[in-house]
């Protein structure tokens, strides 16, 4: 139920959502009450414009992925942990499964196997039922990187994760039955510093290993590159909002989990 309950939240806490139901308002009381109407389309006219500038969306972005920036000489440790959200099923028409936006994980985690940094990789996530049919994520994580050449016997999949907090629980579990007391955690630097507290609370001595930064020093300068360029950023665009969107689905899912006792 929690599971089910957590996806409704885009209607009520993210800007798409909020100004859909502001639209909604606004059609309902535009008639009688066009005072109400006018406040619901200046509302929502308010979050896209503001949600979807580089500016707000880049600095929410990098509040989260600049927590954990990892050293230029990784640690070795004794396995490799990578959360899902990396790959798309082979669904058709596609082929073979697909890397999504976040597959810079099951790269990343390859890099780190070649430079011998950990001897294993456990690859951790289920599938959630409505969204698509077909194998565990961690099946799907494990078919690519055996694709370029990583040994299957270095794998270990971890298949019915469907949270970050299943993640760290079930981990845990296959950490305990190898006697690993050290890992690198593999996962998206946004995802990061949740994903961190949610595995150190469960007392796994994890070190973050962070991919698939989406800001950098140089699109930061780039903001304020000439005047066109910061005046430009200010626009709305959907790249921007669909980070903004992301780097607050983290803050209220640290706050949800910190009520639950997950943190």
């Amino acid at each position: 139920m929690f599971l089910y309950l957590s996806k409704l939240l885009p209607l009520f806490f993210y800007p798409l959502g909020l100004a859909s139901i502001s639209l909604v308002v606004a059609l309902m009381t535009i008639r009688k009450k066009p005072r109400i109407a006018t406040g619901a389309i200046a509302l929502g006219l308010v979050l896209l414009l503001f949600c979807s500038n580089a500016w707000v969306a880049k600095a929410l972005v990098r509040s989260l992925e600049w927590q954990n920036i990892p050293s230029q000489q990784m640690p070795n440790a004794e396995a490799i942990v990578v959360l899902g959200g990396a790959t798309k099923s082979a669904s058709f028409p596609r082929p073979e499964v697909d890397l999504s936006e976040s597959g810079d994980r099951v790269i990343y985690a390859a890099q780190l196997y070649r430079q011998k940094k950990a001897p294993l990789i456990i690859l951790s996530g289920g599938r959630i039922d409505w969204r698509g049919s077909g194998k565990p994520e961690s099946t799907d994580m494990a078919s690519i990187l055996t694709s370029i050449g990583i040994p299957a016997q270095a794998i270990i999949e971890e298949p019915n994760s469907l949270n970050t907090y299943q993640n760290a629980v079930n981990v845990k579990q296959i950490l305990q039955s190898r006697n690993i007391k050290q890992i690198l955690l593999v996962t998206s630097a946004m995802h990061m510093p949740r994903s961190l507290k949610i595995f150190q609370r469960q007392g796994i001595d994890a070190i973050p290993a962070s991919t698939d930064f989406l800001v950098t020093q140089g699109e930061l300068q780039e903001l304020v590159s000439t005047p066109k360029a910061a005046f430009l950023n200010l626009l709305p665009d959907t790249d921007n909002l669909h980070q903004f969107t992301s780097a607050l689905k983290e803050y209220i899912g640290s706050f949800i989990y910190r009520l639950r006792g997950w943190l």
